[in-house]
């Protein structure tokens, strides 16, 4: 016969796991929004490195600082220097999308004029076009709530960008829609790898899988462009490279593993409003209403498609 204490047992075992997923969802949320924040200063720091170093060596050099600090990491775990060979394939996919596609495309927008804020604006539709990615990736079948939402969001955009450009899209805007698909498709690649493996080690082999290109790049492009070493240009270079490229991946994955791909993430919402701050603190951008208004419509769509993809899942 069961008694009222052994009764009781299994709904405090269930309590107690019920409270301790929630810490863990929290912790996880708490760890992505710093992720969050480190990448927000990205594109001021481009546009700080770039007074005074090439778009090309900044793009490019940042990952070879990565790769350093990389290198450093897989050492002191003791972890092999290479990925294993099944996953070469999905390591170079990575590379090509946020060690080469998003710096180089968004450096070379930066360059070409497009201010902070707009790009801000612009980026700020990853987090959809990633779960577009993902969706595509994993074979999915979400509601047609989140592709409605995805196609608002951009619809947002191309509004957008067409009333900056006097009715026609700029190169810049198309250097930032490459750069948009690229981080798409190497935050979707990354997501499914950090499922077996932890995030730094990811980001890790997909810097160590570029340098055969990145680090012999890296000198010709030193060599060749008479880079100007400003206090602005190298602080710009070590935060891209130090900070953007690496370090901030280590808490964002791991608030994606503990807090969940689709709670955890709904912090990169944030982004575009944070980085449209530093434009104004860093670099002193015009603040602009309707900037202001776009964010916040690319920012209600992209929760829409984040939430609509989480309930289907």
């Amino acid at each position: 016969m069961r008694t009222k204490s052994s009764a009781i047992a299994p709904t405090k075992v269930a309590s107690s796991r019920s409270t301790e997923r929630l810490d863990s969802a929290g912790l996880g949320t708490a760890l992505a929004a710093v992720g969050v924040l480190a990448f927000s200063g990205s594109m001021p720091a481009t546009v700080y490195a770039m007074r005074g170093l090439d778009p090309f060596l900044v793009a490019i050099g940042r990952a070879v600082l990565a790769l350093v600090v990389a290198l450093g990491f897989l050492l002191i775990a003791r972890a092999p220097l290479l990925p294993p060979r099944r996953d070469l394939g999905s390591y170079a996919v990575i590379a090509l999308g946020v060690v080469f596609g998003f710096p180089v495309f968004s450096g070379l927008a930066l360059y070409g004029g497009a201010s902070t804020s707009h790009s801000a604006v612009v980026i700020g539709l990853l987090p959809a076009a990633t779960a577009v990615v993902a969706v595509l990736r994993a074979g999915e079948r979400p509601r047609a709530a989140f592709w409605l939402a995805s196609a608002l969001g951009a619809s947002s955009i191309t509004v957008f960008t067409l009333s900056r450009g006097g009715g026609h899209f700029t190169t810049a805007d198309l250097l930032l829609v490459l750069a948009l698909g690229s981080a798409a498709v190497g935050y979707t690649e990354g997501a499914r790898l950090t499922r077996t493996t932890p995030g730094w080690r990811v980001i890790s082999y997909a810097l160590v899988v570029a340098a055969p290109l990145t680090v012999p790049l890296t000198g010709w492009l030193a060599l060749t462009t008479q880079p100007v070493f400003t206090g602005e240009s190298v602080s710009g270079l070590l935060y891209t490279g130090l900070v953007s490229m690496y370090l901030g991946f280590i808490p964002w994955y791991a608030g994606l593993a503990r807090g969940g791909i689709a709670r955890a993430g709904q912090t990169q919402l944030a982004q575009p409003l944070l980085t449209l701050a530093w434009a104004v603190l860093l670099l002193g951008e015009p603040f602009d209403p309707w900037t202001i208004v776009a964010a916040m419509a690319v920012l209600v769509c992209v929760a829409a498609t984040q939430r609509t993809r989480a309930i289907r899942a």
